[in-house]
C-alpha cells in the first residue's frame, strides 16, 4: 500500500492510510534458534492437540525436557498465529471497512474442478525465520491451483496467486476464504467481483469450512517442511515447488479414489469436451 517511489512523503501516506510510521520503517529481525525450534515444536503439538491451550502446551514441552514458561509459549503461539479450538465468542473479528461475506458451501454438492475454490495463508518454518505460503485449492479435484511465498503479510502475494490461477484455469463459480484482513480487503473482494465469481466466508471459528486447505497444510507440513530445514526463501521455494508438483501430480488422494489432482481434474475436461 505504501509507495516508496510516489512524490507523495511516506509520513503522508501513512497518514492517510492512518498506519503508524513504525509499520513502515520497522525492519524485521531474524528469530534465534532455540525460539524457532519451539515454535516448530508447538506448531507439530497444536497439529496432534489442537485443543490445548498455552499451560498444556508448555506441559506438554517440559514433558519433552524443554525449559519454557506459560507466558513465552503464549507468546510464541501468538507470533505463530495459533490458538486453541474451542466455543469462544467473537473469534473473528472483521477489519473496519471489511465486508465479509456469508457461507455459500453448506450442503453444497460440490462435484466438477472450477466450481469452488479456496484461498487461505500458512506459516512454513525456516531454520531461521519464517515465510507465510498462500495457495489456491479447487476444491472437487483438490489441486493446487496456484501459489506464493512472503516474508511479510501484505494482500499483494495473495492477489498474484489469485490472478495466476484466473489466468491458467478460468474462473471459478465460488471463492471461499477465512475472515483475515487480506481476504476480506477491498483489492482482494474486488479483484473476484471484477471476475464475476461469487464471494463466501467461512462461519466465526468454524474451521471446517475450509477443512480441504486445512488438510493441505497437514499434508505440506509433514511431508515436506517437518523432513527438511529451509536455509533461506529461495530453498523453500524449490521446496514447496518439488512437493507441490508432487501433490498435484503424483500424490493418490483417498478421497478421490486412489486417484491424483491431476488426473481428477483431467478426467473431468474429458468428460465436458465429449459431452459438448
Amino acid at each position: 500500500m505504501i509507495d516508496r517511489t510516489h512524490p507523495l512523503p511516506v509520513v503522508r501516506q501513512c497518514q492517510l492510510l492512518k498506519l503508524a510510521r513504525s509499520t513502515v520503517y520497522d525492519q524485521p529481525q531474524p528469530v534465534s534458534e532455540p525460539p524457532l525450534a519451539v515454535m516448530r515444536r508447538l506448531d507439530e503439538l497444536h497439529l496432534q492437540y489442537p485443543f490445548a491451550g498455552a499451560r498444556m502446551l508448555r506441559d506438554l514441552l517440559r514433558q519433552e525436557g524443554r525449559a519454557v514458561g506459560r507466558r513465552q509459549v503464549a507468546t510464541l503461539m501468538r507470533r505463530r498465529g495459533i490458538a486453541a479450538l474451542y466455543r469462544k465468542p467473537s473469534l473473528s473479528r472483521r477489519q473496519s471497512g471489511h465486508q465479509i461475506f456469508p457461507y455459500l458451501l453448506r450442503d453444497l454438492a460440490i462435484s466438477r474442478p472450477n466450481q469452488v475454490w479456496a484461498a487461505d495463508i500458512t506459516y512454513i518454518p525456516m531454520r531461521r525465520g519464517f515465510v507465510y505460503l498462500c495457495a489456491i485449492l479447487d476444491w472437487a479435484s483438490r489441486r493446487v491451483r496456484a501459489w506464493r511465498l512472503s516474508n511479510t503479510l501484505p494482500t499483494d502475494f495473495c492477489l498474484d496467486a489469485v490472478r495466476e490461477a484466473i489466468t491458467q484455469y478460468g474462473r471459478p463459480e465460488i471463492f471461499n476464504t477465512d475472515h483475515r484482513c487480506q481476504c476480506t480487503s477491498q483489492e482482494f473482494t474486488g479483484l473476484l467481483k471484477d471476475q464475476g465469481i461469487q464471494l463466501s466466508m467461512d462461519g466465526r471459528g468454524c474451521w471446517r469450512d475450509n477443512v480441504f486447505v486445512e488438510r493441505l497444510w497437514r499434508s505440506i507440513e509433514y511431508e515436506e517442511v517437518y523432513l527438511h530445514t529451509y536455509d533461506t526463501m529461495s530453498a523453500a521455494q524449490q521446496g514447496l515447488a518439488r512437493y507441490l508438483r508432487f501433490y498435484n501430480q503424483t500424490r493418490p488422494h483417498q478421497a478421490l479414489d486412489g486417484q491424483t489432482p491431476d488426473q481428477v481434474y483431467a478426467d473431468n475436461l474429458t468428460t465436458r469436451q465429449t459431452a459438448a
